[in-house]
């Protein structure tokens, strides 16, 4: 007999404000299990050394991360003049130091318009890009380096905060794919003195902000208040059955991660002709290919969205990504 998958059934988004020196996927399991989801995945990793907004989805809506890994980004960056490591991050090894003390705040502004607009960046070595299927990051740190070609990335804003004790604090928005240690590296080298990225924090990824985030202590707390303590033999995990209704109050809907989508609203048995794999003759106003949000037009809101379905020629729709029955 077949094992029967652990875990709920739970569909949702979770913002999640990722703690420094923890590795995405570490957060993420820390979430998965907190909520007891069968299944989960992130929308963007974030270094161990960043933190921040770090979408979390449950179940269904993780149908529909890659929106989210596509959207744009918002950051707030410091910067660490006169030092240069090899990961440009706080977390590499120093490799040069260079005298910083003159430079002022007249000259790093100098410098930042050509980091503004549509810009051609070189990855990182100690980035997540793949290279014959193999991460960067693993190559840089078995001694190993490729060729990385350059690419283009937008930024759409980025607004120097202050300038003092030789750090920069910039705020940044930018288009997906976009490296900020490259930024600063680039920065570095054009001040002639080098720079690293000391601190890094994610605020906005599509339509996901700041102040809708939570953090590891936020949950844990309200775990620890629905099982009043309970106490467990070492190594076990206390059942958190009671916690649950808590915790799915914070899950945001799945189709959230796809509002920037037009959305059309369909009867029933045309909803179960898309389910059934048929392309159905909804007239629609939309161009061909584009892709659009369904909704069951009797449901009511917490069962409304079907999923996501292409328009074809004629204004007809087939099954993209739909959510499971």
């Amino acid at each position: 007999m077949a094992r029967q998958p652990k875990g709920r059934l739970i569909n949702g988004i979770l913002i999640l404000d990722k703690p420094t020196g923890m590795s995405s996927n570490h957060a993420l399991q820390r979430v998965k299990r907190m909520f007891g989801a069968r299944k989960a995945g992130h929308t963007g990793s974030l270094d161990p050394l960043a933190t921040g907004l770090l979408p979390i989805c449950l179940g269904e809506a993780t149908k529909f991360s890659q929106f989210l890994l596509d959207a744009d980004k918002r950051y707030q960056t410091t910067a660490q003049l006169g030092v240069r490591t090899d990961s440009s991050d706080a977390d590499g090894k120093v490799v040069e130091t260079k005298p910083c003390e003159h430079i002022t705040v007249t000259d790093v502004e100098a410098q930042l318009p050509q980091f503004r607009g549509l810009i051609s960046q070189v990855p990182s070595m100690f980035s997540a890009l793949k290279h014959q299927g193999q991460p960067l990051y693993k190559l840089a740190r078995a001694g190993k380096t490729v060729a990385v070609k350059p690419r283009q990335v937008t930024i759409h804003n980025l607004e120097l905060l202050s300038f003092k004790y030789s750090q920069v604090r910039m705020d940044i928005s930018c288009t997906k794919g976009t490296y900020i240690r490259s930024i600063v590296e680039d920065l570095g080298l054009a001040l002639d003195c080098g720079a690293h990225v000391a601190q890094l924090r994610r605020l906005q990824a599509g339509p996901f902000v700041a102040e809708q985030m939570v953090t590891l202590e936020d949950l844990q707390g309200i775990i620890d208040e629905a099982t009043q303590g309970q106490v467990v033999e070492a190594g076990q995990w206390p059942d958190i059955t009671p916690a649950f209704s808590m915790l799915d109050q914070l899950l945001i809907p799945a189709d959230t991660a796809v509002l920037s989508l037009n959305a059309v609203q369909l009867p029933a048995h045309e909803i179960e002709a898309l389910q059934q794999g048929k392309v159905i003759d909804h007239a629609t106003e939309y161009a061909p290919f584009d892709v659009v949000r369904v909704y069951n037009s009797l449901a009511s809101d917490a069962t409304a969205f079907i999923g996501l379905a292409e328009v074809q020629p004629e204004g007809r729709l087939k099954a993209k990504r739909l959510m499971s029955t």
